[in-house]
């Protein structure tokens, strides 16, 4: 069984968006799901300029998180501009199902 996804604390975005070639019907394209963390990571690095370790620390993960998500991020968007494909960002809630419950008064989960 995997880990389970550390919080992370991403800009808010609202919705699910997709993005395509204006000539193209999308039952015809291939979609690309980009995530949350990775456009909040290429948010921060790419269009506000912070280092890795910066936006690591704003978003909650390490360095080496957010260079993973850069560069599925990236990979992602250079295949939805130079493939014609669909991309649809997906957003993500900061906590995973299991703790996005309210705690209960006998103290914390173990």
């Amino acid at each position: 069984m995997p880990r389970r996804k550390k919080i992370r604390f991403c800009r808010k975005y609202s919705g699910q968006k997709i993005y395509k070639p204006l000539a193209a019907p999308m039952p015809e394209l291939e979609v690309h799901e980009l995530e949350h963390d990775e456009l909040e990571a290429m948010r921060l690095c790419d269009l506000e300029g912070l280092t890795q370790h910066e936006a690591g620390l704003r978003i909650g993960v390490s360095r080496g998180t957010v260079q993973r998500l850069l560069g599925s991020g990236r990979t992602k968007l250079l295949r939805f501009i130079l493939e014609g494909a669909a991309l649809r960002v997906v957003p993500v809630s900061n906590l995973p199902p299991d703790r996005a419950r309210p705690r209960s008064k006998q103290g914390p989960r173990p």
